[in-house]
């Protein structure tokens, strides 16, 4: 096997400028073009070297596909590279969610564009069960992350916990599993890798830490300086912060964090709003996670002053973008000269493992979630001692979104039609019961 060839910063620029507008299709689609684009077609990174850094990425919080793309611009050109790939692994797919964002708020009121997104909600039931179903095949394998799942999914919808204590608590019970008994989280052994690299890991480490570190909190200082602490924009710099210390599992958790949140307790977007902006975000490139950047500018947009509700909604799509993806860099930058002794460390590789099957009950409970708000226009809290949960008026069922639901799971299961596809014709078909029948008949 030959020796894989250094590009120039501007060929850097070019491929990961084509990566950004292409990475459509979620981790999976986004990482294989990764590797076609940076391992088979131009032969820049080494197949051992992708692989090994993609279980880095995997140990990580926030989206691994874009932190990938990092730490690939990072073995290449160093810092200057890291941001070149990944701010252009995001930066497409930013500025489309961003349009999208300001034609949703301009247009919501109309009875066509609520049509359309009334196919869109019910579409994104299907988008979730196949992710789940996809995701619980990879990461359950044995009875204790079975275990970890259904607990995961019990602690959320069930008794209201928060999202973070359930990851600190997998991370806790995971890091003694991963010590004492392996394979009951089937850890995999680690990849053979070569000696470190010669610098000084620590010196890096730090120096990236320290950057980015006050980076990240620079925005959200200035806002709390200049518009102080109770302002929208702090609220969601210091939401959005604590998100990407936590994000692990992609959108689909993320999306759990945030209906705590966002939804019922700083009440910026209905639930069914939430499952408009994933359909959005499933039709741009780049990381699912952008769906955050819609909430960003939608709690933004509504509460302005002292701006104008259009710059308000930028300021917050802009706000949430930062805080978000800023911690990506640092990630990558602080740890990637350690990537051989991370792949190493029973404890983390034990806690990652056990996060990921909580994450599988976590984007269960999501989907039971977005299904109560999507295909019930009413529901009712039940409390019974430690127990608080919401339960559909079965009278209040949509049966529209129902029938919606169902032709998507049809399209993606029965005859594996892509998310797009599927998108496309439940958006369609939103329309014409939407707009075509009455909605008395609803």
């Amino acid at each position: 096997m030959s020796e894989p060839v250094s590009p120039t910063l501007r060929q850097l620029v070019a491929v990961s400028a084509r990566i950004g507008c292409l990475s459509f299709g979620g981790p999976a689609g986004q990482i294989a073009l990764l590797h076609r684009e940076l391992v088979d077609r131009t032969g820049w990174i080494a197949e051992r070297e992708f692989l090994h850094a993609l279980n880095l990425c995997h140990l990580l919080p926030g989206p691994e596909a874009q932190q990938l793309a990092t730490w690939a611009g990072w073995r290449l050109h160093g810092w200057r590279g890291g941001m070149v790939a990944g701010g252009l692994f995001v930066l497409p797919g930013a500025l489309v969610m961003l349009g999208l964002s300001i034609l949703y708020a301009y247009a919501a009121g109309l009875s066509w564009f609520a049509a359309l997104f009334l196919g869109i909600k019910a579409a994104v039931l299907a988008i979730i069960a196949q992710a789940l179903l996809r995701i619980a095949r990879r990461a359950l394998v044995t009875p204790l992350q079975g275990a970890l799942a259904a607990g995961g999914f019990a602690a959320l919808f069930l008794l209201g916990a928060p999202f973070p204590l359930v990851v600190v608590a997998a991370l806790a019970m995971g890091s003694v599993v991963g010590i004492m008994a392996p394979a009951r989280l089937a850890l995999a052994p680690p990849l053979d890798t070569t000696a470190p690299p010669a610098a000084p890991p620590w010196r890096t480490s730090v120096i990236a830490v320290t950057v980015f570190g006050a980076l990240w909190l620079v925005p959200l200082a200035l806002v709390i300086a200049f518009l102080g602490s109770d302002h929208v924009l702090a609220d969601i710099g210091r939401l959005f912060a604590r998100l990407a210390l936590v994000s692990f599992g992609g959108a689909y958790a993320v999306l759990a964090y945030l209906a705590q949140d966002a939804v019922a307790g700083f009440g910026w977007l209905a639930a069914p709003e939430m499952a408009d902006g994933l359909g959005l975000a499933e039709t741009t490139p780049g990381p699912l996670i952008l769906v955050t950047q819609f909430v960003g500018f939608l709690a933004a947009f509504r509460a302005p002053e002292p701006f104008s509700p259009l710059i308000a909604g930028i300021l917050g799509a802009g706000m949430t973008l930062w805080v978000t993806f800023i911690p990506c860099f640092l990630w990558i930058f602080a740890l990637a000269p350690w990537l051989d002794k991370i792949e190493r460390a029973p404890a983390l590789r034990g806690g990652l493992a056990a996060v990921t099957a909580v994450i599988v009950g976590v984007i269960a409970q999501l989907g039971l979630w977005f299904a109560l708000h999507v295909l019930f226009t009413a529901l009712q809290p039940v409390s019974a001692g430690p127990l608080r949960f919401d339960w559909p008026v079965w009278a209040s069922f949509d049966w529209r979104a129902g029938v919606i639901a169902m032709l998507g799971a049809v399209l993606i299961f029965a005859f594996n039609r892509g998310v797009a596809l599927t998108l496309a014709v439940c958006a369609l078909a939103g329309l014409i019961l939407g707009v075509a029948i009455p909605a008395v008949t609803a």
